[in-house]
């Protein structure tokens, strides 16, 4: 009986710590010079997709603040801004920015976002 709560405690304790790791990534600091040189044109200063240069464009940026992009994963996030958006004008940042450089921007649109919108 002991062993086996040894165990578990272990265990619990191993992925807690492994789960916390994973949770702090990015520099949310960082991110917001990324974010102002590279997204605001299209994305905008308030993060709602109304950039200055959105209204030339054929398919609208998205809304980081909205729920549906709230409900993206971190990874999804990053495969759109590493690898850009089939049929939109979100381009690629593959080459353009660093792995760090895309966790910060990441990091700085969830701090960002609210946590919850109330309708």
């Amino acid at each position: 009986m002991n062993m086996t709560l040894t165990a578990t405690l272990i265990l619990v304790f191993a992925c807690t710590s492994w789960v916390s790791a994973q949770v702090q990534r990015g520099n949310p600091r960082a991110g917001e010079s990324v974010y102002q040189q590279q997204c605001l044109r299209c994305h905008g200063a308030n993060m709602d997709g109304n950039g200055p240069d959105s209204r030339d464009l054929i398919v609208r940026p998205a809304d980081l603040r909205s729920a549906n992009t709230r409900s993206k994963t971190d990874w999804e996030l990053l495969v759109a801004i590493s690898n850009g958006v089939l049929f939109s004008p979100m381009h690629s940042f593959r080459g353009k920015l660093t792995d760090e450089q895309m966790l910060d921007v990441l990091s700085y649109i969830r701090a960002m976002s609210p946590a919850d919108i109330v309708s």
